[in-house]
């Protein structure tokens, strides 16, 4: 069996290394014309799968790969028939670091001190710790499991939530109790940290709203993950400060200059780099290389999230 296979970038072709007999790999951006009517497999280029997917429009292509978790807005551009994996495996390890650098440098107020810095001052402050603290966290999909993993050592007091309430069985955490989306209004006034790391789409969209950021306690932190769409940016910025916000991820992004939210008191933001480090290409090449040697088998492609 033979594959045809584009990459976006040199790089990743780089990082795939030597490949089986019968694979022929081109580098293509799907910003110039296609190399051939029928691609096996596609990768397409980071952070662009809604803008750029129409470039496949009339190819026949065997598997669409995406190099990100996320693929809310995907359906709309994603010519019909086609089958369309997403980069689970690949970011979230990555992006459960950035939920705890974000909670951290929040509680402990280290803005504070690089801004001091900058002016040659010293000083200190009695910040606010991450240990006994109780914390929301808010989607327990793959990069939910990778947080809380990683605030398991920090001594917190964690509830979870997801879509449906249900117990889970985890080799690391022991047993989970997973408390339903609907249960929000009630578990938000007890937390004093909220991780957001839910999926965008309809269903989530501005689910953190005036409402809902009301039910939480004055000088609670929000963290944001997930997609920026979970919180109404607008219905943040009329809180002023009243609670906290770590944000990765924003809505609209990128976040427009004249925007309020860049100047509301006690938000902190990161433009949306949760999967933006080192570990990124190793572990994009090896799910690409999978996808290739599940294909060259005539196995089904693993985390196919459209056209099943």
């Amino acid at each position: 069996m033979s594959l045809f296979v584009t990459v976006p970038t040199a790089r990743l072709a780089e990082n795939l290394g030597a490949l089986p007999e019968g694979v022929e790999l081109e580098v293509w951006d799907l910003q110039s014309p296609p190399p051939r009517e029928k691609i096996d497999l596609v990768v397409a280029p980071y952070l662009s799968d809604s803008t750029v997917l129409g470039a496949l429009q009339g190819l026949d292509i065997g598997l669409v790969q995406s190099q990100s978790i996320g693929y809310d807005g995907v359906t709309d551009q994603l010519p019909e028939g086609l089958r369309y994996a997403n980069a689970a495996s690949v970011h979230e390890a990555s992006t459960a670091e950035i939920a705890l650098a974000l909670t951290l440098a929040a509680q402990r107020q280290l803005p504070r001190f690089i801004l001091a810095q900058q002016n040659s001052e010293w000083s200190p402050v009695f910040a606010e710790s991450l240990a006994d603290r109780r914390v929301l966290l808010v989607g327990f999909g793959g990069v939910g499991e990778a947080i809380a993993m990683r605030l398991e050592p920090f001594e917190i007091d964690l509830t979870v939530v997801a879509r449906t309430a249900r117990p889970v069985w985890h080799e690391r955490l022991g047993r989970v109790q997973v408390h339903a989306i609907d249960e929000l209004p009630a578990l938000l006034p007890n937390a004093e940290i909220v991780i957001l790391a839910l999926p965008g789409g309809d269903a989530t969209h501005h689910l953190f709203d005036d409402a809902l950021l009301e039910k939480m306690t004055d000088g609670a932190l929000l963290v944001n993950v997930g997609r920026g769409t979970l919180i109404d940016s607008d219905a943040l910025v009329r809180q002023q400060g009243r609670i906290r916000a770590a944000l990765d991820v924003v809505d609209p992004e990128p976040l427009p200059p004249e925007h309020d939210l860049w100047k509301t008191p006690g938000v902190l933001l990161s433009p949306h780099i949760g999967g933006a480090s080192t570990a990124m290409n190793p572990r994009i090449a090896r799910l690409v290389r999978g996808q290739i040697d599940r294909m060259l088998r005539g196995e089904t492609p693993v985390n196919v999230v459209i056209g099943e």
